[in-house]
């Protein structure tokens, strides 16, 4: 395996959290663990199958764990490692611009939409 140099720090951050859902995936672990279900719950509109397959890249990079408690039902949740806190930290001032800025990225959204 060879290892990918980066030419900024943002390009690391997008190799582990590219995707639509990563990042909310991450921000709502940022608060505890969670079932699987309750992440369907929060991260609004994912698939079963992309929530499961972000959950196991997530899981293969070390940025949450999964926990199997070995029981009948099963119950599994996903928590975040160290590595996934550090990059959690992150995220929150990124949903804070979100919410500042929420009405002109809506305008910009519908916009694109309009033009397609």
């Amino acid at each position: 395996m060879t290892e990918k140099d980066f030419r900024c720090g943002l390009e690391a951050v997008l190799a582990i959290l590219g995707g639509k859902w990563k990042p909310l995936i991450v921000y709502h672990l940022a608060s505890g663990s969670k079932r699987t279900g309750q992440l369907r719950r929060l991260v609004t509109n994912v698939s079963e199958k992309m929530l499961i397959q972000h959950l196991k890249e997530l899981t293969d990079d070390g940025v949450i764990r999964r926990i199997d408690h070995q029981k009948v039902p099963p119950h599994v949740e996903y928590d975040l490692t160290e590595f996934g806190r550090s990059l959690a930290s992150l995220l929150a001032p990124l949903c804070e611009w979100g919410t500042y800025h929420n009405a002109e990225v809506a305008k910009i959204v519908k916009r694109r939409h309009q033009v397609m």
